[in-house]
């Protein structure tokens, strides 16, 4: 005799079947924000926060103790009218013209060189090109002191040698920007070089074929099809390097101290000026200005040099 037992299911109870699929799910989308919910905790700690109180900090007085003191756009106009401000951004800008334009040039022929020629230990020399920009700044802003010393520099001995007058490189007014200029452009042209050879070896090499076969010479292959497939590499080139330049605080810092008679008193040396002095509420203006300066500008390249299909 076969006893069969009757199970009574209680109506509100979720079936098995229903609840499984309806919690894996679940799970499944909430996963990926739970493995990057470290990283907004940090992004949002360590940039988020600080970004808004340095904001709040601009509308205040304040030197690093006591209580801020809230006076409106006070440090702003303070800064808009100061003189020394605006130097600050035209020694900026002449570094940058000197800087950038060469850079862009001389970095893209030196990369179509190293894509295109037969060279021997082509890896040795696209090693070569990124030593300095690993190397340590203080050590070669050291290096350039002794170089271009005015009395004791390798430089001005060269040019006695072949009879010229020694040249203040570091101090005077006329040279001390080309000078520091020329400390940047060897620091970060190997990376330069480094961006747009990758920028070089996405275009299709047909390219260069067919026009070849067409009678085009190597100079105009490279205005013709190497410079407008680059302007993409050659935009995000110019943009990361407006913001190094306008940002430039080691370089003047170590050479030359901002000097002579703040000759080269950079965007970011000025800004860095404020913290020596404890006045945190001028500077934080002064970074929120600085940041306006460069997103404007950075749109501006963005528009003038983005691809056209």
């Amino acid at each position: 005799m076969t006893v069969t037992t009757a199970t009574t299911v209680s109506p509100t109870a979720p079936r098995a079947s229903q609840r499984g699929p309806r919690g894996s799910l679940l799970r499944r989308r909430s996963a990926p924000y739970l493995f990057i919910l470290p990283f907004i905790a940090m992004f949002a700690a360590f940039t988020i926060y600080p970004l808004i109180f340095t904001f709040r900090l601009s509308f205040t007085n304040w030197h690093g103790e006591g209580a801020a003191r809230w006076i409106g756009w006070d440090n702003y106009t303070y800064l808009l009218s100061n003189p020394d401000f605006w130097a600050s951004l035209a020694t900026s800008g002449v570094l940058w013209l000197l800087i950038v334009p060469t850079q862009v040039i001389v970095g893209l022929v030196a990369a179509v060189v190293l894509n295109n020629a037969k060279l021997k230990a082509r890896g040795f020399y696209r090693t070569t090109f990124i030593v300095p920009f690993v190397t340590p700044l203080v050590a070669i802003a050291q290096i350039w002191i002794v170089v271009f010393d005015q009395n004791y520099g390798a430089v001005n001995s060269l040019l006695n040698l072949l009879g010229l007058p020694d040249i203040g490189w570091l101090t005077t007014t006329t040279w001390s920007k080309p000078t520091l200029a020329l400390l940047f452009l060897w620091k970060t042209t190997g990376f330069a070089v480094i961006i747009l050879l990758s920028g070089l070896q996405s275009i299709d090499t047909t390219l260069y074929e067919a026009a070849s076969m067409d009678g085009a010479t190597r100079i105009r292959q490279l205005w013709s099809i190497t410079v407008p497939l680059m302007r993409r590499t050659i935009m995000f080139l110019v943009v990361l390097q407006t913001l190094a330049v306008f940002q430039m605080f080691a370089e003047p810092y170590v050479v030359t101290k901002g000097g002579p008679y703040g000759s080269t008193t950079t965007a970011g040396l000025y800004l860095y000026n404020h913290i020596t002095v404890a006045d945190l509420g001028t500077g934080a203006a002064n970074s929120f200005l600085l940041v306006i300066v460069v997103m404007a500008l950075s749109l501006f390249f963005v528009r003038l040099l983005r691809a056209r299909d």
